[in-house]
């Protein structure tokens, strides 16, 4: 994993961190500001940049078989505070689960991203599937969240030292942050961010900066078999939810 340095954090580009942005306020005056941070662009343009980045990230060839067995002793909170095994958030023998690992509860594509995986949770639900959402934070930042989006907080949970984020591999750097050409956004998207993000605070972003610099990834599995992985490539780069319902909504349950 990429260690980045007290020092680092002091730079110039230290302004470009999360934790350093003026709380976003989506009313006339402000809006303004925020289109020219996130600027929609061309759909075909996204499309096809999309297609090229699913093609090559969605894979679990780069995976051992065991990666469940690597996961068992990983321990993180869940919304309330109380420690939890990661493998104990699902049945382990034939349980389906989505797990989504979100970059940090302070990045407001994380809320866009939370906010579609709350609007899909019925359609989980009446699939047998569980839905687990990760993020990189403490348990208060993951209440923030939950409180404020809202967000179901039973199926919301914090890993602040970026455990689970550490075993499944997931990129972590100021380039796939801030400067990757992955990270770009549709006007349909961009105007669900704004929706998504009208109760956020910047507050939620977690105490230690430096996991501002963490990419999140989207995981399936059955039991402890890894059914599709798929790790982002830039912020914002997220799977595409109709590929994750293709994986587990047609897996059958035993």
């Amino acid at each position: 994993m990429a260690v980045i340095s007290p020092q680092a954090l002091k730079s110039p580009l230290a302004p470009l961190c999360h934790s350093q942005l003026p709380q976003p306020q989506f009313n006339r005056r402000s809006s303004r500001t925020f289109q020219s941070v996130i600027k929609p662009v061309n759909r075909e343009a996204l499309a096809a940049r999309t297609r090229v980045v699913a093609r090559a990230s969605a894979s679990v060839s780069g995976f051992s078989p065991d990666i469940s067995d690597k996961l068992g002793d990983v321990g993180i909170f869940n919304a309330a505070g109380e420690p939890v095994l990661f493998t104990d958030l699902w049945d382990q023998k034939e349980g389906i689960a989505v797990v989504a690992l979100l970059r940090h509860f302070g990045c407001f594509c994380c809320w866009e991203l939370a906010a579609s995986l709350k609007e899909a949770k019925p359609r989980f639900d009446a699939a047998g599937v569980k839905l687990i959402a990760v993020g990189v934070g403490e348990p208060l930042k993951a209440r923030m969240l939950a409180e404020r989006l809202p967000f179901p907080m039973d199926c919301l949970y914090a890993d602040p030292e970026r455990k689970v984020y550490d075993v499944m591999g997931l990129y972590f750097g100021i380039g796939r942050t801030f400067f990757n050409p992955a990270s770009v956004f549709s006007r349909p998207r961009f105007e669900a961010m704004k929706k998504a993000m009208e109760n956020y605070t910047i507050q939620a972003t977690p105490d230690n900066r430096s996991s501002v610099l963490q990419q999140g990834g989207m995981f399936v599995f059955k039991g402890k078999e890894l059914l599709y992985a798929r790790k982002d490539e830039g912020t914002g780069d997220h799977a595409p939810l109709d590929d994750i319902f293709d994986v587990c909504c047609k897996v059958p349950v035993s």
